[in-house]
């Protein structure tokens, strides 16, 4: 018996000490592996609002509703525009993911429109958003104090949150335009049952769209199947290209910034500063230094590289132009500046992003300074910046270049000959310049037509980012899923792992509340017409795994398993974190995603736990100041709104009936009234008679009695 026990004691012991096998990686979906639009989302919440997410004004509902909404469709009247800085409170209830991303999408407003954000100081109209049921908003400024704007769950996507304040900011949906028959056409018995009003139209003596084109691309047009009863399209684009094109969230579409400035009479964007791709002679009003040796020069192709410039890439006739610095002649340490015009900055913070090419030798060097005018000195001062150089490729590589300039300046571009032989140079193109936050990182990858014709559907069909570390030591990586998972091909999936890296040790674990966004570049020349697509996880610390009791953002080598770099390196990698909806295959070739056969996701991973509290510490007056309640208790169409902080129903009425009670329960109509006023008059009426007929009987008693009395006096004297 002892040498049986010792022996099954050695045998446990021998498989206890092997290594254990990690916990497979899981993919974690943000949104359940659904598309689901705005529209998608309200309508499984249960919520019934005028055109799927707008919430009206609690008064009088259908007589005066349907009067206001056709007196305004794409655009309402003066009085509801907003100041072009608008007060607005972040509350609690919003989720920290929502709470990043919403003011991402302000930068987005900043970057491409007049239109700022600033936190509630008090001023009397302001916006209140809040993490209600589905994602909705008002139109316009409503002049009524508080004003909510829901941003519930899932609607945690840049597009969805530009949506909603653009309808705050006054727009109704795109395909409410008066002309829209000429562009789609609404298959109406597609429809779903009661919701046909939400494909109404309006004349255009009552809508103006700003002499603006009808939009497809539009970010507040529904999308091909709203309000569906089946499988099929309940919109149908009458150019076909289309289809697959409206209802799109990733960002403002040309247009969308048109209508937008119009209507606010924006003449300029708050944070964009520049951008030239050199295609008009006067190179965007760059000079050459005549502290120099050398010039930059505007060419379109250079035998050695590159054969186009990056805004065409060859595919524009007589078009498609850069700026060269040739390193194949000269001597070492030969230099050419290029400077931009004189810029005035207001923010104390730029991001320059530019594209370059290098043809030249591995020790050509393009160095970036900025010149800085101050009244010290006049004349301008230079101040280095960053050194960017490498080897030779053959293709255009972006860069970006953090700038902390606080007085007016100049960029300059300085290409510096380096040693060694060269038969090229060193070429920019597609400069941008904006007050905004460079991103982090940059995942380049190439050769993106071949993988996607190449790569399967779910697992095996994935690509790995290299390592990136955020700016608190955490180690990070990306997964793409090029042709989607297994239950959602011909998407692009993509998730954010953390992975064990060098500060594990003297990091917080779980990781708290840093936010990750990944962007898929629209590589359109001008910064401000981009319409590139983003989704953003956050790291919960008290996030539960689904299938065991770890911290989803907790140690790699803890909740994660075993990979292994290219080069041969093991390592641990957490949960991924995502989505398998990110983009559909269709949407990618609509826009600029891929440009020399390449794509680029810029990665971002930040601290946003200073967003745990945002609501301000002075409260809101108690005034006369209605908002809508965030459920709606009341019966008979009755709409509920705030007053004071108390939930009040406002209840509906027509010319002749009208609901009441705490809850609109009970019904009155003038017919009601009049038999009650009739009723309480006959009753009054007999009521007096009464009284008038006992008051005559007492009378003649009382007379009667003292006659009687007179009389017998008399008698007795």
């Amino acid at each position: 018996t002892s040498c049986i026990s010792l022996c099954a004691f050695l045998i446990i012991s021998f498989f206890l000490s092997l290594p254990q096998p990690a916990p497979e990686t899981t993919e974690i979906d943000v949104d359940g592996g659904i598309d689901q639009d705005i529209f998608d989302i309200n309508e499984a919440l249960g919520l019934d609002l005028f055109e799927g997410d707008i919430k009206l004004p609690g008064v009088r509902l259908h007589t005066c509703f349907l009067s206001w909404i056709q007196e305004r469709n794409s655009i309402i009247g003066d009085n509801y525009r907003w100041p072009h800085v608008i007060p607005y409170v972040l509350q609690d209830s919003l989720e920290m993911n929502a709470k990043g991303v919403i003011l991402k999408a302000f930068e987005q407003y900043r970057l491409k429109t007049c239109i700022d954000f600033k936190p509630w100081e008090g001023e009397k109209n302001y916006i209140s958003v809040f993490k209600g049921s589905g994602c909705w908003s008002s139109v316009g400024n409503m002049q009524m104090g508080l004003q909510q704007l829901s941003i519930g769950a899932n609607c945690d996507r840049i597009g969805t949150i530009q949506h909603e304040f653009l309808h705050a900011l006054g727009f109704w949906h795109e395909q409410s335009r008066s002309d829209r028959d000429d562009y789609v056409t609404i298959v109406w018995d597609r429809i779903q049952s009661g919701k046909e009003h939400n494909f109404n139209k309006y004349d255009d003596k009552r809508s103006d769209f700003l002499n603006v084109p009808y939009d497809y691309n539009s970010v507040m047009h529904y999308s091909k199947t709203a309000f569906k009863n089946g499988s099929d399209p309940t919109i149908i684009t009458n150019i076909p290209d289309f289809i697959d094109v409206i209802g799109q969230r990733m960002d403002f579409s040309e247009y969308d910034l048109q209508k937008l400035n119009r209507l606010y009479n924006c003449t300029s964007s708050l944070s964009f500063m520049d951008t030239c791709s050199f295609e008009l002679e006067n190179i965007c009003g760059m000079i050459q230094s005549s502290d120099d040796n050398s010039d930059w020069q505007r060419l379109s192709q250079v035998p050695a590289g590159p054969n186009t410039d990056h805004t065409n890439m060859g595919e524009c006739k007589d078009s498609g132009y850069f700026m060269h610095f040739d390193t194949s002649a000269g001597s070492e340490g030969s230099t050419a500046f290029l400077e931009s015009r004189i810029l005035y900055p207001k923010r104390g913070f730029q991001c320059l992003q530019f594209y370059l090419y290098n043809s030249g030798n591995e020790n050509d060097r393009l160095n970036v300074w900025v010149k800085e005018y101050t009244a010290a000195n006049p004349n301008g001062t230079l101040r280095f910046i960053e050194e960017i150089k490498g080897s030779p490729e053959t293709y255009w590589q972006l860069h970006h270049v953090s700038l902390n300039v606080t007085s007016k300046f100049r960029v300059v571009f300085q290409g510096v000959r380096g040693s060694g032989l060269s038969n090229g140079g060193l070429s920019i193109d597609d400069i941008n310049l904006s007050e905004t936050q460079c991103p982090h990182h940059i995942w380049h990858i190439r050769n993106f037509t071949y993988l996607l014709n190449t790569r399967p559907a779910g697992r095996d069909g994935i690509i790995y980012s290299p390592p990136f570390y955020s700016s608190k030591g955490y180690a990070f990586q990306v997964s793409l899923y090029v042709n989607g998972t297994t239950d959602n091909p011909s998407n692009l999936g993509i998730y954010l792992s953390l992975i064990s890296g060098a500060n594990d040790d003297h990091l917080e674990w779980p990781c708290p509340w840093q936010q990750g966004t990944m962007i898929l570049l629209d590589q359109h020349p001008d910064i401000r017409q981009r319409m590139s697509n983003q989704r953003s996880v956050t790291t919960d610390p008290q996030r539960l795994s689904e299938s065991s009791s770890n911290y989803t953002w907790d140690r790699p080598d803890k909740v994660g398993s075993e990979a292994t770099f290219p080069n041969g390196t093991k390592y641990m990698r957490g949960p991924g974190v995502g989505t398998s909806t990110f983009l559909t295959h269709d949407r990618l070739r609509s826009r600029n995603f891929i440009k020399e056969d390449g794509v680029y996701i810029l990665l971002t991973f930040e601290d946003i736990s200073h967003l745990l509290t945002t609501e301000p510490s002075i409260q809101p007056p108690l005034v006369t100041t209605t908002t809508l309640c965030p459920d709606n208790p009341c019966e008979n169409d009755g709409v509920c709104v705030m007053v004071n902080r108390a939930a009040v129903c406002r209840c509906a009425a027509g010319d002749d009936w009208w609901y009441m009670g705490e809850k609109c329960e009970r019904k009155g109509s003038t017919r009601e009234n009049t038999v009650i006023a009739v009723s309480s008059t006959i009753t009054v009426f007999v009521v007096m008679l009464i009284v008038t007929i006992t008051t005559a009987v007492c009378l003649k008693k009382k007379y009667k009695q003292g006659k009687e009395n007179k009389e017998s006096l008399a008698l007795e004297e």
